[in-house]
């Protein structure tokens, strides 16, 4: 079969991604390396939780226009959706980690061919896209050095090489809304060239209902950063002023509410801390290009690093009221009504209390089925319903404004010792 898109990596943007230019009518082969996540989407089925995505994948399969297999296949697109996290080295413990974009752009190497378009979706330092052209190349000059084959030889003509179009498209979309906000969010489209930046556009027409912006890719991937550093640097702003309110004794959603009344101030929610892969991992990929200029920058993502620490720290100090405490954490995922545990500093908050053996931990989480393997191991640690949770906890600490978090009985608290670090019932 010959297919319209390639696309590498099957989360919570590939997935999503693979299936709506499928319902589109392209005809798309989605490559992820877990055998379970290929032989689940080629069910109909889906391994992430995301409202109607089931809805979405099983229609795209169904109709033979989403297949998904271990290794890419030719197209006339290749689409590259896989994790950059940050590594530790020697010279910094938040180095950005590109060995899956990498891996991707080396195992697609093969089958590119002159007149493909090549497109990085992945959250990515400045310069990536064009790591990417180098990786391929490099790839290309291995096979011709291997095998005297026409095709190999003729990879590294300068007509086929400028034929090959390469470009940074970001993502703008918030988990639990992926299906809506990837049709309604605008769009950019950085290429290499004007040519790939078209070519792009072009592409994501076929179901971005928005405008889709064109530019050079270094300035599309410093976007993508700068959205979430953007981000980063208020929610920075409202943790510490959550601390600032704790000393002073005053409530700081009270006072949150009281200061957005004004018509030109618009403070963001405290919490626990910030998770997710964008928002904690993004700003740090600003920080290592430009060390010396992100001052602002690094001292929100630290603030927010530390934010953790911080609760870990108060649940501590009420925790010594009680000879054997029982803690109710309720919440692991970064954000509400999803399953994603990924960056989560709930999850952070517990492997410390855990650690430090600070009482018997009740975790609630909804959403998951099993401990994440951080939390696994710990014998003063379990997963547990509400109900159960509630009635035997002496300490109920709120980590994710879950929905069902929200309708809790107040009055089933009236005994308890309550630290709600999201404001749902303050």
């Amino acid at each position: 079969m010959k297919y319209d898109l390639c696309v590498i990596g099957l989360g919570y943007i590939g997935l999503p991604t693979a299936s709506i230019f499928a319902t589109r009518g392209k005809k798309v082969f989605g490559v992820d390396v877990q055998k379970n996540v290929v032989d689940t989407i080629n069910k109909g089925k889906i391994h992430i939780v995301e409202p109607d995505l089931d809805v979405l994948v099983r229609a795209a399969v169904q109709s033979g226009n989403l297949v998904a297999g271990l290794d890419p296949v030719p197209a006339d697109t290749f689409i590259i959706a896989v994790p950059t996290p940050f590594k530790v080295t020697a010279e910094n413990p938040r180095t950005p980690d590109l060995a899956y974009v990498e891996t991707a752009a080396r195992k697609i190497a093969p089958h590119v061919r002159a007149g493909n378009l090549v497109v990085l979706e992945s959250t990515s330092p400045v310069g990536t896209t064009e790591k990417v052209r180098e990786w391929i190349l490099d790839e290309w000059k291995s096979l011709a050095s291997g095998s005297a084959s026409a095709t190999n030889s003729a990879r590294l003509s300068e007509d086929w090489i400028a034929k090959v179009q390469f470009a940074y498209c970001p993502e703008r979309v918030l988990p639990g809304q992926i299906l809506h906000e990837l049709v309604s969010n605008d769009r950019i489209a950085g290429g290499l060239t004007p040519e790939a930046a078209t070519a792009a556009s072009d592409l994501y027409k076929c179901f971005c209902n928005s405008e889709i912006f064109l530019t050079n890719a270094a300035t599309a991937e410093m976007a993508k950063l700068t959205e979430n550093s953007f981000r980063d640097v208020n929610i920075a702003f409202a943790n510490e002023l959550s601390i600032i309110c704790d000393r002073l004794k005053i409530n700081v959603w009270e006072l949150i509410r009281l200061a957005n009344r004004h018509p030109r101030v618009k403070i963001l929610q405290p919490g626990p801390g910030v998770g997710g892969h964008c928002i904690a991992v993004d700003p740090w990929f600003i920080v290592d290009s430009a060390p010396k200029e992100a001052r602002l920058i690094r001292t929100a993502r630290e603030v927010n690093d530390s934010k953790p620490h911080y609760v870990v720290h108060k649940i501590q100090d009420r925790a010594e009221r009680f000879k054997s405490p029982v803690i109710a954490c309720l919440g692991l995922a970064f954000k509400a009504d999803i399953d994603d545990l990924r960056e989560s500093p709930s999850v952070e908050i517990v492997h410390d209390l855990a650690t430090k053996k600070i009482g018997k931990l009740l975790v609630v989480e909804p959403y998951v089925k099993k401990l994440p393997a951080a939390l696994a191991s710990f014998e003063n640690l379990q997963l547990t319903d509400l109900p159960g949770a509630l009635a035997a906890a002496d300490i109920v600490v709120v980590l994710v404004n879950h929905r069902e978090f929200s309708r809790v009985d107040r009055k089933l608290l009236s005994e308890k010792i309550v630290i709600d670090t999201r404001g749902i019932w303050s």
